[in-house]
This record gives structure tokens, C-alpha cells and sequence, in this order.
């Protein structure tokens, strides 16, 4: 998840029917419907129609200024990086492989390496055409295993479709993989043993912490089991905290694609926490939340905005209407993207300093 990629977040035409009702409308019980409009063969543009003013509620949510808490986390990596720089060692090295042209891809990059500098760790970004082989990517990458001036090393997420991403991200050396997605360190922390965390939940979690919100026992819904986002979410959100302090002890559901669209409901206004990686706008509607609720929105999705028809970014959920109900919600943008890049800067850190070993 590395900031996440859209990858993560791309829905397939089978998720999208599962979310309809039997007469083939996409699935909802609210006040407020999803609509859907052709854009010239580009995109699908989603808005919201108001066909009713949302009732009162008793809560008003308070925001998770991921932008902030990114600050923060950062000034404590820069901090941990100035005390490591004085004790005689180099800065750390963050070394990110961007394969093909994608401007979405090359934008995270460009917020990674940025947010490395601010933080006083070194990067470097090798570009490489979407034509280059796996196995000329496979031996770069193997390169930079072996070279002792990196410390982290990522391959931006999508490769091109002529390759196989799991091969891809296995080909990191378990020691560099920031991203935390090389078999070893997925299965590692499965097992509660030391392992580099996917940044993007590992930011979720970090969020929900030093927010104060109680997890113990709660019930905790994951919308979308991506093997980057949801998945790991989902272990970390019922592990045992005694084995992480970001662990939560939480009882989880997973909801997929293949959760009916009424299952769905069922599990959203039965949970605590709602966390939601899907990709899909105002998946998740007032109507399907019980007050006081925490809503995590992992989504990122571009849609026209009614009222100026420019685009715009929202999440995967109708922020307006679950705020009113909710106690704490993350904002999109602002939310968890800032997060992910401040937790791959911790794992870089962390790398430095050869916190895990598997030898």
C-alpha cells in the first residue's frame, strides 16, 4: 500500500454487481441515492442527488486530520534520523523503482521522495519503460538488495500487465521492504512475529491509536480484503495488542465482493469501527451506521462535483451524512493518504537501523 495505490482501490464489474439489489439498482435503503453518468467513454462521473434533508442526529464526528498527525510522524522520523546521523551513522536510503508512464503512480513517487527529504533520509527514484522485462526488473531489483547504501527499497505498485506483482514484490529483500508486502514480512506479522507493516494500514492503525479510540472488543467491519489493504487490516485490527501496541483486540468481519448487498448493511450498523478500501463513492451511507461509530475511508476515487463539474477527490463514504452520525471520520483527501507516506518514511527508519533480521 508505499502510498496506496488506486490499484488497490480499482473495482471489478463483479464487486459492482454484488452491491446491487435483484432489480439490478445498485444496492441502497437511504434517503440519498447513487447515481451514475457516462462521461464521453471517459471515467464514470458519480454524484450525489439530495432527495430528502438528512435527519438530525446526536453526534457530530470529529475529524482525523491526517495531514496533521503525517506532520507529526514525521517530525519524529526526522528527529530519530538527526540522533542516528550524530551517533556516526549515514542518513538512511530510500531507493523506489517506478516502472511505465502512469501520472498517478509517478505523483506518489514524487510525495515519497519529497516527504523522505523533509525527514533527512535520501532517496532516489529509477525509472524504468513499461517495456523492460520482469526479469531485467527482477535483476535491478536484486542489485539493490545487495547494494548496502539502500536501506528501503519499494517497486511502485501497478507493474506493467506483463508482469506478475506478487513475483515482484517477493524479489525485495525481506530486510528493505519498506512497503511490507514481500511474502516473508506478510507472513511474519500474521504469525505476531517481527515484520515491516504495509504502510497504509499500518497508518489506519496509527491513526486509530493516537486518536484514543478504544478498540478492545469492539466490533470492526472491513469493507474490501485487498491483499495490501484489507487483509492486512483486518489481522492487525483482531491480533492480540500484547503483541503490537498498534494491535487492537478487535472482534472483525470482512465484507467483499461477494458480501450481498443487504449482508452488508447488516454487518455496517452492527459495528463500531468501519473501515472502508473498496473504491466505490458513497459506498457507505448514514443510513447504515449506528451513532457513534468510527469510520476510517481508505477510498480514493476522482468524481465530477455537481456543483462546479470539475473533478474532484472523495472517499468511500458519503462524508456529509455519516458525519453526523459518527464520533470520529477521516477526511478524503487529508485522511489516511498523508498517513501512508509518514508510516513508509518509519519503516525506512527502521530499516536503517536493521530493526528485523531473518538471518
Amino acid at each position: 500500500m508505499a502510498a496506496a495505490s488506486r490499484t488497490w482501490f480499482r473495482l471489478s464489474p463483479q464487486f459492482l454487481r454484488s452491491f446491487r439489489r435483484s432489480d439490478g439498482k445498485l444496492f441502497h435503503t437511504g434517503r440519498r441515492r447513487l447515481q451514475t453518468k457516462p462521461s464521453n467513454g471517459a471515467a464514470s462521473a458519480y454524484h450525489m442527488a439530495n432527495t430528502e434533508a438528512l435527519p438530525e442526529y446526536k453526534h457530530q464526528a470529529k475529524i482525523i486530520d491526517g495531514v496533521a498527525m503525517a506532520k507529526e510522524i514525521r517530525e519524529e522520523v526526522r528527529a530519530e534520523v538527526d540522533q542516528w546521523v550524530a551517533q556516526g551513522h549515514r542518513p538512511p536510503h530510500l531507493s523506489v523503482v517506478l516502472v511505465g508512464d502512469n501520472p498517478a503512480s509517478a505523483s506518489y513517487v514524487k510525495a515519497k521522495t519529497k516527504a523522505a527529504k523533509g525527514a533527512g533520509i535520501t532517496s532516489e527514484t529509477i525509472l524504468k519503460p513499461s517495456s523492460i522485462s520482469q526479469e531485467e526488473l527482477l535483476d535491478l531489483v536484486e542489485k539493490l538488495n545487495k547494494d548496502d547504501r539502500v536501506d528501503g527499497l519499494l517497486v511502485q505498485l501497478p507493474v506493467p500487465d506483463h508482469m506478475t506483482e506478487r513475483t515482484v514484490c517477493n524479489a525485495v529483500a525481506p530486510e528493505k521492504d519498506v512497503d511490507g508486502f514481500n511474502v516473508v514480512n506478510v507472513g511474519r506479522f500474521c504469525l505476531d512475529e517481527p515484520a515491516f507493516l504495509p504502510a497504509t494500514p499500518y497508518g489506519v492503525m496509527e491513526m486509530i491509536r493516537r486518536s484514543g479510540i478504544e478498540t478492545f472488543g469492539k466490533n470492526a467491519v472491513v469493507c474490501g480484503r485487498s491483499k495490501n489493504v484489507g487483509m492486512p487490516l483486518a489481522m492487525l485490527l483482531h491480533t492480540d495488542k500484547e503483541h503490537h501496541e498498534i494491535c487492537a483486540d478487535a472482534t472483525t468481519t470482512i465484507c467483499h465482493r461477494y458480501t450481498p448487498g443487504d449482508q452488508l448493511e447488516v454487518f455496517t450498523k452492527t459495528a463500531d469501527i468501519i473501515i472502508v478500501a473498496v473504491g466505490q463513492p458513497n459506498l457507505i451511507t448514514a443510513d447504515m451506521v449506528k451513532e457513534g461509530v468510527v469510520v476510517i475511508d481508505v477510498g480514493i476515487n476522482r468524481v465530477v462535483d455537481p456543483v462546479t463539474g470539475k473533478m474532484k477527490l472523495v472517499g468511500d463514504v458519503d462524508f456529509e451524512g455519516v458525519s453526523q452520525k459518527a464520533s470520529y471520520i477521516t477526511p478524503v483527501p487529508g485522511g489516511v493518504g498523508p498517513m501512508t507516506v509518514a508510516m513508509l518514511l518509519k519503516n525506512t527508519m527502521q530499516a536503517a537501523k536493521g530493526q528485523y533480521s531473518w538471518d
